[in-house]
C-alpha cells in the first residue's frame, strides 16, 4: 500500500488518524498562511480552508512525490468575517464575548496530493451555537482553558473543556475538530492507501 504523509503539525489531526488505525508520517509544511490569506482576500472562509489545505499538501508533495500527502486546514467565520488565532491569551475574553449567544461556522478543508498533483479534495462546514454563558462561567473558563485560548481560532478545544461553551452543534464530530474522517477514509480506500 502507498505511503501517507500528514502535512500538518496538529496534534488533534494526528490523534484522529492514529485512532482510526491509519499509518502515516508527519511532515509539517511551512506555508505562510497569512500571506496566502492576504493574496486571496476575495475568497470565502470556506474557500480559504481548501486553498490552505492544497498549499500545504502541495508543498510537502514536492519533496516526497511518491507518497500521498494530506493537507488540512480549518477556518472560522463569525458574522461573515474570517477570524484568525489569537496571538495572546488576554484577547480571549473579547473574542468569547463576541461569540456569546451567536452561531459561527468552522470550515474544514482537506486535500490529497501525489506527485505534486491534487487527487482529491473535500470541504465541510459545521455550525456551532455558543450558549449565552454567564460572566462567572467566562471567568472560570478563562482561568482553566490555558493553551486552548491561543491554540485554536475560536479560543476553545471542542474535544475538551471548550465543549461547555455550546448549546447546539450542526456538524460531524471529526469535522468540528478539523479533519472530516469518513470522507477521508473513502478517498484513502479509493486511492489504495487503505484496503477497500
Amino acid at each position: 500500500m502507498s505511503r501517507l504523509i500528514l502535512a500538518s503539525g496538529s496534534q488533534i489531526r494526528r490523534q484522529i488518524l492514529q485512532d482510526a488505525g491509519i499509518g502515516f508520517a508527519t511532515i509539517k509544511s511551512d506555508v505562510d498562511e497569512d500571506q496566502l490569506k492576504a493574496e486571496h482576500s476575495g475568497l470565502s472562509p470556506a474557500e480559504i480552508a481548501l486553498l490552505l489545505a492544497n498549499a500545504k499538501a502541495g508543498q510537502v508533495s514536492a519533496q516526497h512525490p511518491d507518497a500521498f500527502v494530506l493537507g488540512a486546514d480549518q477556518t472560522m467565520e463569525l458574522d461573515g468575517q474570517l477570524l484568525d488565532k489569537l496571538p495572546r491569551r488576554d484577547l480571549a475574553r473579547e473574542r468569547l464575548q463576541a461569540m456569546r449567544g451567536q452561531p459561527h461556522q468552522l470550515h474544514a478543508g482537506l486535500a490529497l496530493v501525489r506527485g505534486g498533483q491534487p487527487v482529491w479534495q473535500h470541504q465541510q462546514t459545521s455550525t456551532l451555537w455558543v450558549r449565552a454563558f454567564s460572566d462567572d462561567f467566562l471567568d472560570h473558563y478563562l482561568a482553566k482553558a490555558g493553551d486552548e485560548l491561543t491554540a485554536s481560532v475560536g479560543a476553545y478545544a471542542f474535544e475538551g473543556l471548550g465543549a461547555q461553551l455550546f448549546e447546539r452543534v450542526d456538524g460531524e464530530f471529526h469535522a468540528v475538530l478539523g479533519l472530516p474522517l469518513v470522507p477521508l477514509l473513502g478517498a484513502l480506500r479509493q486511492q489504495g492507501v487503505l484496503l477497500s
